[in-house]
């Protein structure tokens, strides 16, 4: 509802203004006398109206008020040096000029409040997605949900599951170093390296794509993932000393901690993951 009240304002503001320069055109064209002068103020209005766009309300109400005591104060020059009268001419710019602002100011304000609830919309929507639209693979909110069954499932009939937390060595550095384009394919890269890695009934997902961190659950003691490890490892090699190494101009190291689920310690998706990174510490 806040949503289309505030596009039902920006359309009527921008009709509103639409409207006023009609009427500006219909008024300079009524007046040849004045035609120049006219011309200058509305293109002094459509100034301030700009600068109102891009700043603030409160820097093109005072640029309104210094336009004001200016061109108040040329009339009145006029008035006494040559004996005029101030005529509907000045009072129409008076008016036209703030109003322009104002009527422009509501646009802004209501169109950025629209883009501001769209950006919060798509970040919701990102947070919400399960899949990462890059690799295809579950991020970490089907990480937690898949956890919950996993555990249950090891819990329930005595399997073994064990986490391991894959994360890029020096990937800050890295990411300084090659195209941002080369980045999202790193990362592909090494996400079907993994995935080739493991069985069927394995799952890997990608926990964290800024920090290039991945979390494979596999239904395996230490020792078994002990194996996963050394394989994930010698294909990295393999890819460094073959195609890595012309693709990304840098080799590609990788640090993996592994945790072996325990109902009594692990309490949460998220604590097995915590626990999982604090052995990254020990991978060097």
């Amino acid at each position: 509802m806040r949503r289309n009240r505030s596009s039902l304002f920006s359309d009527l503001a921008f009709l509103v203004f639409l409207v006023l320069n009609f009427i500006c055109i219909v008024f300079i064209a009524g007046s040849p006398d004045h035609y120049i002068q006219n011309i200058i103020i509305l293109n002094i209005a459509f100034l301030l109206a700009l600068v109102t766009y891009f700043t603030t309300v409160t820097a093109g109400l005072v640029l309104n008020l210094a336009f004001i005591f200016g061109y108040g104060f040329f009339v009145l020059y006029q008035t006494v040096s040559e004996g005029g009268t101030i005529g509907v001419n000045t009072y129409f710019w008076l008016i036209m000029t703030p109003l322009l602002t104002v009527v422009i100011w509501v646009f802004t304000s209501r169109t950025r409040e629209l883009q501001a609830e769209n950006e919060l919309l798509e970040k919701k929507t990102a947070n919400l997605a399960a899949v990462d639209e890059n690799t295809d693979l579950r991020n970490i909110i089907s990480f937690q949900k898949d956890a919950s069954l996993f555990t249950g499932i090891s819990t329930r009939y005595s399997i073994p599951l064990t986490l391991l937390v894959v994360k890029v060595k020096y990937w800050s550095e890295i990411r300084r170093l090659i195209p941002e384009e080369q980045l999202s394919e790193a990362i592909y890269d090494v996400s079907q390296l993994s995935q080739s890695s493991i069985r069927t009934n394995d799952a890997l997902y990608l926990l964290d794509k800024e920090e290039a961190t991945w979390g494979l659950l596999l239904f395996t003691d230490r020792e078994g993932a002990k194996i996963v490890i050394e394989r994930i490892k010698f294909k990295l090699q393999e890819l460094n000393d073959t195609e890595f190494s012309a693709k990304y101009k840098v080799n590609l190291g990788l640090k993996i901690g592994a945790v072996q689920y325990e109902a009594e310690t692990v309490e949460n998706p998220f604590d097995f993951i915590l626990q999982a990174k604090k052995q990254l510490e020990y991978d060097v």
